[in-house]
């Protein structure tokens, strides 16, 4: 990618976070860019392939963890700092989880790419639940479902957590995140044996008083 398209991508980026992707404009990243609009569409023949452009260098990074996770060491201090990065990772992109359901909408690409993360997710949470039962860390399921239904909860939160936290609050940046790392981290406490427990109390004992 050259330079050029990566600055546009930066300037739309900013503008779709301040003001949601719906109300800005490729005049208004344009001008962002000090730039005409003819020029810019030499780059990016619409504000769709922009939008597209965004979705797919904000996903690689997640892709990649799916990718090494096989051979990850896991442990819960390593699975708080992988929520940690994720979470602001999104942050970058807030105007995307901030209106998930209607962006979707818009390409049919990023649509099926996204449910085809979605089947990724769910098998690298029963990896992940499989892997911290082998480190004894994690309970066996107590009925057939158990897992299914825990993996979806996380899959949910770490998709709605973003625009959840903006219906009570505008100030959420990188350095007050940590409330809602530990609230997914929570979602993994009851399925943890004393051993994981007791690891996840050191790693957190602000937690529980």
């Amino acid at each position: 990618m050259s330079k050029k398209k990566k600055l546009i991508l930066e300037a739309a980026r900013t503008l779709f976070n301040e003001n949601g992707y719906h109300d800005v404009t490729i005049r208004m990243i344009a001008l962002k860019m000090n730039m005409s609009s003819g020029n810019l569409n030499y780059h990016y023949k619409k504000r769709e392939d922009i939008f597209e452009a965004l979705y797919f260098e904000m996903v690689s990074e997640f892709d990649q963890r799916i990718h090494v996770l096989p051979n990850m060491e896991v442990s819960i201090e390593k699975l708080r700092n992988d929520v940690e990065s994720s979470m602001k990772r999104m942050l970058d992109y807030t105007f995307f989880w901030t209106d998930l359901y209607n962006l979707l909408s818009i390409s049919d690409r990023v649509r099926e790419h996204f449910q085809e993360v979605y089947k990724k997710r769910i098998s690298g949470c029963f990896l992940l639940f499989q892997k911290l039962k082998q480190k004894n860390l994690m309970r066996d399921a107590s009925f057939e479902k158990e897992y299914n239904f825990l993996a979806e909860r996380m899959i949910n939160y770490g998709n709605t957590w973003l625009y959840s936290s903006r219906l009570y609050s505008n100030k959420l940046d990188t350095h007050n995140i940590e409330y809602y790392v530990n609230a997914y981290l929570s979602i993994l406490f009851p399925y943890l044996t004393s051993k994981g427990k007791r690891e996840f109390q050191h790693l957190l004992p602000e937690l529980f008083g």
